[in-house]
C-alpha cells in the first residue's frame, strides 16, 4: 500500500512526483490484489520449481567456481535497499571487476550463464524477493544504489511501488547487452542514453497502471523468452 505523502522520502516529495502519487492513490485496491497475487503465485512457483532450481543451483557450483547465488544490493519501494536473489552467470566476485552492467561479449559471463541468461533462468531465485515483499512480478527493473542516485525528480516516481522481475521495459530491451557491447564506456552510456530511454516506458506504465495490464505483461514475458 502507499505510504501517506509526508511519509515519503524527502528527495521524492517534489512536483515531478506528485502526478503520479495522486494517480496511484486512485488505484488502492488494484494495488491491494498486486500484492495478493505476488504472494499467493511466488508461493505456488516456489513448491512447483524446486527441483528446477535445485539442479540449477548445483549446476552452478560445478560450473565455475564461487557460490550459486549472486546477491547484490539493489534499490526497490520508497528507496529501501535490499539484497537481490539470482544465480550467479559470471565468475566470483564479477562486480568488482568491472561495470555494474553487462554488456554483450563480457568475459566475466561464465558458459552455464550465457544460457541462463538466454532465457533468464538466472532471475527464477527472485521469487523469494517476491514473496519477501522486495519485488513484484511487474515493476521497474531494480536498480544500483549508483544509478539511482542519477534519477531525476520524476524518475524517484518509479520508487512509489516495489521493483518488479519483468516490465514493458525488460521485454523491449532484452537485447540491452548488445546495444552496449561496442561502447567506449558501459557505465557513462547506461546513465546518459539507456536509462533515461527506459525511465520513459518506465513512467509510461505508473501513469497507466492497471493490474489487467500487469498480467498481460507477465504474458508477454514468458511468450518473449520462449521466441
Amino acid at each position: 500500500m502507499l505510504r501517506k505523502w509526508d511519509d515519503l522520502p524527502k528527495r521524492m516529495q517534489n512536483e515531478a512526483v506528485r502526478p503520479y502519487y495522486d494517480q496511484l492513490q486512485k488505484k488502492k485496491a488494484s494495488l491491494f490484489l498486486k500484492r495478493c497475487m505476488d504472494v499467493t503465485l511466488s508461493v505456488v512457483l516456489l513448491v512447483m520449481l524446486a527441483p528446477v532450481l535445485v539442479v540449477l543451483a548445483m549446476a552452478v557450483r560445478l560450473d565455475s567456481p564461487g557460490p550459486a547465488f549472486f546477491r547484490q544490493v539493489r534499490v526497490t519501494q520508497y528507496g529501501r535497499q535490499f539484497r537481490i536473489f539470482k544465480f550467479r552467470t559470471m565468475v566470483d566476485h564479477a562486480d568488482q571487476m568491472g561495470s555494474q552492467v553487462t554488456a554483450s561479449g563480457d568475459t566475466r559471463i561464465t558458459r552455464l550463464g550465457a544460457i541462463m541468461r538466454h532465457y533468464r533462468l538466472d532471475e527464477l531465485p527472485q521469487l523469494i524477493n517476491i514473496l519477501l515483499g522486495d519485488m513484484s512480478f511487474v515493476g521497474t527493473r531494480p536498480e544500483v544504489v549508483k544509478y539511482v542516485r542519477k534519477y531525476t525528480d520524476e524518475m524517484t516516481a518509479t520508487l512509489l511501488l516495489p521493483a518488479g522481475v519483468t516490465s514493458e521495459v525488460s521485454i523491449k530491451y532484452k537485447d540491452e547487452e548488445k546495444l552496449l557491447a561496442d561502447v567506449a564506456d558501459v557505465d557513462e552510456t547506461y546513465i546518459q542514453v539507456v536509462l533515461p530511454e527506459k525511465m520513459e516506458y518506465n513512467l509510461k506504465s505508473l501513469r497507466e497502471y492497471s493490474l489487467i495490464h500487469e498480467i498481460k505483461i507477465m504474458v508477454d514475458t514468458v511468450i518473449a523468452v520462449f521466441r
